[in-house]
């Protein structure tokens, strides 16, 4: 289950590129395209470095306007789905 401290990372089997403001991704793993939106490219470029399910809500949020239920369900769908696909890697913060 992905909370809000879970940390998100792309996938190293991707290759991915930007085209006209969306981005089109390759799974290397079996060889599937997938695409993105507008609001999905912004989270995909964010989470080519580490980051956690609240700091991409975060800046969704100051970017978009979008209430936060809506941003936290739609953000969910999308990591769910990335997830799916194995494009995306998650796993929860480490405690210090």
């Amino acid at each position: 289950m992905v909370s809000g401290s879970s940390i998100l990372v792309a996938s190293k089997e991707q290759l991915s590129c930007d085209f006209n403001g969306e981005s089109v991704i390759l799974n290397l793993k079996n060889d599937s395209y997938y695409g993105l939106n507008e609001v999905g490219t912004f989270v995909w470029d964010m989470i080519k470095e580490p980051k956690t399910l609240c700091q991409i809500k975060d800046a969704i949020l100051e970017k978009y306007e979008v209430s936060p239920d809506e941003c936290e369900r739609d953000l969910l769908e999308l990591v769910n789905d990335l997830m799916a696909n194995e494009l995306v890697q998650v796993s929860e913060e480490a405690n210090n």
